[in-house]
């Protein structure tokens, strides 16, 4: 007899494996001559592997583009605005007045990068069969982002940019 969960020979009479301590299920005598099924181990497959990872990463990097764009909101706001107050001693502003009016230019973009980047994650995580062509254009787009836009641009094109990454892709994405 064989442990069916460790391949462990065993004796007959035996009840639990000495080796893992799976209780034995008496099988019929039919099937005690086949010998267990081979494990083949292998790689795994490369958008398996890394599509959750890479939709975590696209909404992490949204997250952060959001704050980025608030906190250029918040500096813009301050140094142009004149709300330092007449005791600072650089004057009432630091830059010109007409910088007032990049404000809701700054704001358009960041909702509209963090929006892209937050639907690259999602449509990642859903496996939308979409979401590896939006995820391929947003990560070519971003690779002029330094650092963390490069780093996450390279790795996405890294992941889907395969002929054999997109077969891959197909067979995981969910077409409901």
């Amino acid at each position: 007899m064989i442990c069916q969960a460790c391949s462990t020979p065993l004796a007959e009479d035996v009840r639990f494996c000495p080796k893992c301590g799976v209780q034995m299920v008496a099988a019929s005598p039919v099937y005690a001559t086949y010998p267990p099924p081979l494990a083949i181990p292998g790689p795994m497959p490369r958008v398996r592997r890394n599509l959750q990872m890479l939709g975590i990463l696209w909404c992490a990097f949204g997250a952060y583009r959001i704050f980025g764009g608030l906190i250029a909101m918040f500096f813009l706001r301050t140094f142009t605005m004149r709300t330092f107050g007449s005791g600072w001693p650089f004057g009432g502003a630091f830059g010109p007045a007409w910088m007032s009016s990049l404000l809701p230019v700054v704001a358009a973009y960041t909702v509209f990068v963090a929006t892209l980047a937050l639907l690259v994650g999602y449509s990642l995580l859903t496996r939308k069969p979409w979401g590896r062509t939006l995820a391929i254009v947003v990560g070519i787009l971003t690779l002029l982002k330094p650092l963390l836009g490069t780093a996450l641009g390279v790795y996405t094109l890294w992941v889907l940019a395969p002929a054999t990454s997109g077969l891959e892709y197909e067979s995981l994405a969910d077409r409901t």
